[in-house]
């Protein structure tokens, strides 16, 4: 399997975090139109966690993380609904293990994805450059939905 390096990863950062309101716009369309199942399945979460912080966040991730793969090369094959369910449970599954023993390689060895799995775990714990924190519940919610992503999409790897 191929793994998304952090030269990529930081090529990426570059990239989205340095798009204006009209890039990206187009970023976004473009992301979710080649992946518009796995899009509304990561962003029916904040509606599932009642939790509007969690809708811009996700949106942000959702490109960041596409952007990850292409920078790397990585193409993916359309994701469609199975793909999620063949996924989602075990997700849900490993996820009950991590959380009784808070052992990080369960969520990394499931990804896949050690850059990207470290990217995350960064992200939803340090504050932003700006000094912005979110709170603990959101974080928790975009590093779960952010997980489920990247190994879905680890999964579609062509």
């Amino acid at each position: 399997m191929k793994h998304v390096s952090r030269e990529s990863i930081d090529k990426a950062i570059e990239i989205v975090d340095n798009l204006n309101d009209e890039q990206l716009e187009a970023i976004t369309q473009k992301y979710t139109e080649e992946q518009a199942v796995l899009f509304d399945y990561v962003i029916s979460a904040a509606t599932e966690y009642q939790n509007e912080n969690l809708d811009g966040l996700l949106v942000y991730y959702f490109c960041l993380i596409n952007e990850c793969f292409h920078q790397e090369g990585i193409s993916l094959k359309q994701i469609e609904e199975e793909d999620i369910d063949e996924v989602h449970e075990p997700f849900f599954d490993m996820l009950d293990e991590y959380f009784e023993t808070e052992d990080e390689e369960l969520i990394e060895s499931f990804c896949d994805q050690p850059h990207l799995a470290m990217l995350m775990a960064t992200d939803v714990s340090t504050a932003d450059d700006d000094g912005s924190d979110m709170s603990e519940e959101t974080a928790t919610q975009l590093y779960v939905v952010s997980m489920a992503m990247i190994a879905i999409m680890n999964r579609a790897i062509n």
